[in-house]
C-alpha cells in the first residue's frame, strides 16, 4: 500500500459526517426494528429486552452493510484509507519487535517497514491532531533516515508491500 496526501479538512469533515450518520441511522434502525419485533412477537407480562436487543444486532449489520457499500464512494475513499493505513500499523505493531532486530541487522526489507510504519503513524497521527506522541515518531523516523543514509542505502515508504511483514512472524 503507498501512502498518499489527505486533504485533513475534508478528511474530518467526511469522518464527522461518517460518523453522526452512523449513529443516527443506528439509532432510528434500532428502534424501528425493536418496535416491529415487539409488535410481531411480544406476549403480555414478558420483557421485550430480548426483542430491543435484536433489534439493535439488526440495526448494527444494516449499518455494517451501508457501510460496506459506501467504502468504494469519492465521499468515504479518504476514511477508508485512513482505516486501511490504521490496519496495517496494527499489524505492524504486533512485529515490531522482530523488525527492529531485522534493522539492527541490517535488513532491507526491515528498514522499508520501519521507514512505511513511522511515516504513516506520522501521517494519521497528523490527520487525527495526536500531537502528544508525533514528536517521538518523528525523531526516531529522522533517526532510521539518519542510519539508512550512514549506510548509502537506498529505502522509501513508496517500496512497502504487505508481504514484506510475512518474514517477520
Amino acid at each position: 500500500m503507498q501512502l498518499i496526501n489527505i486533504d485533513k479538512q475534508r478528511y474530518r469533515k467526511h469522518l464527522n459526517i461518517v460518523i453522526a450518520g452512523f449513529i443516527g441511522t443506528l439509532l432510528i434502525l434500532s428502534l424501528i426494528f425493536g418496535q416491529l419485533l415487539i409488535a410481531c412477537f411480544a406476549q403480555e407480562g414478558v420483557s421485550n429486552f430480548r426483542y430491543n436487543l435484536l433489534g439493535v444486532i439488526l440495526a448494527l449489520l444494516a449499518c455494517a452493510g451501508i457501510m460496506h457499500t459506501l467504502k468504494s464512494s469519492d465521499a468515504f475513499k479518504e476514511i477508508y484509507y485512513v482505516w486501511q493505513i490504521k490496519q496495517l500499523q496494527n499489524l505492524i505493531y504486533r512485529k515490531l519487535k522482530k523488525i527492529k532486530v531485522g534493522v539492527s541487522n541490517d535488513e532491507h526489507n526491515a528498514l522499508i517497514i520501519l521507514v512505511f510504519y513511522y511515516q504513516s503513524l506520522i501521517q494519521v497521527y497528523r490527520l487525527d491532531d495526536n500531537t502528544l506522541t508525533i514528536s517521538e515518531v518523528e525523531k526516531r523516523l529522522s533517526d532510521l533516515q539518519d542510519t539508512i543514509a550512514e549506510k548509502n542505502l537506498t529505502v522509501s515508504a513508496d517500496q512497502f508491500e504487505q508481504k514484506l511483514l510475512d518474514d517477520y512472524r
